[in-house]
């Protein structure tokens, strides 16, 4: 697969700052990049750029989960502190986190994106995922339902392949791997699809985050707050579905 161009590379220019060029309710290009965002930082905004210039994407928007069930819970901030650090990592661009997830009840991957296509049936999504994301992908709950859901980039460290090619979930989705200069075409692509997208190495971590400052949400806590997606407000202290057994 040839990659494409990484951030540093000439490319034409692509605004990516400010609000969605398509006025509200208009059929939108979104690519979404889930995670527990414990906390947000630059390498987020980085890599959410990087996907928006190379899949000509109209928006990012962050999942912000209200837990994750590969992760355990000790250590986990208030879903609205986290929502509010990514807020003030993702201002300025076209990146809008959210914590629809909670709002919806939904705690696994292919129930979020079910509701956000009956939700909202106008836009095309695209689910973002990082190379140690693909690495867990087999144990995700329904992962060759996700992949049926919606076209699936992978960014990814150079060097990353040899650590997933044996691994089976990647055995099947290898024959629906597009090439990355057709990435900008993939809301023609029927699903399964996965791209992969070359990034340069982000040495930038939530967990060195926590280990320098474990009390970092304490400069987040709002009473409530608004979410970028449904304009909802968040409270401090939101209800958490329980988990479903697999």
């Amino acid at each position: 697969m040839k990659p494409v161009p990484g951030p540093d590379a000439p490319h034409k220019h692509v605004d990516i700052s400010g609000p969605s060029p398509h006025p509200s309710g208009y059929p939108r290009k979104i690519g979404l990049l889930g995670g527990s965002f414990n906390p947000a930082h630059g390498g987020h905004r980085a890599i959410s750029l990087f996907a928006m210039k190379a899949l000509g994407l109209d928006e990012v928007w962050w999942l912000v989960s209200p837990g994750n069930p590969l992760k355990p819970a000790k250590g986990m901030a208030p879903l609205s502190a986290r929502l509010a650090r990514a807020q003030h990592i993702a201002r300025r661009a076209r990146i809008r986190p959210t914590a629809i997830e909670a709002e919806m009840g939904t705690r696994y991957t292919y129930d979020t994106l079910r509701a956000l296509l009956h939700r909202y049936p106008r836009h095309r999504f695209l689910w973002l995922m990082g190379a140690d994301n693909l690495r867990q992908f087999g144990q995700w709950k329904r992962a060759r339902g996700i992949a049926r859901t919606m076209p699936i980039a992978v960014i990814a460290r150079p060097g990353y392949d040899d650590r997933v090619h044996g691994d089976p979930i990647m055995s099947w989705l290898r024959p629906f791997v597009r090439p990355a200069s057709q990435s900008k075409n993939w809301t023609e692509w029927r699903v399964p699809a996965l791209v992969q997208l070359r990034f340069r190495p982000d040495t930038r971590s939530a967990t060195a985050l926590r280990s320098a400052d474990p009390l970092w949400h304490r400069a987040y806590q709002r009473p409530a707050l608004r979410d970028s997606v449904t304009h909802s407000l968040v409270p401090s202290k939101p209800v958490i579905p329980p988990f479903e057994k697999e």
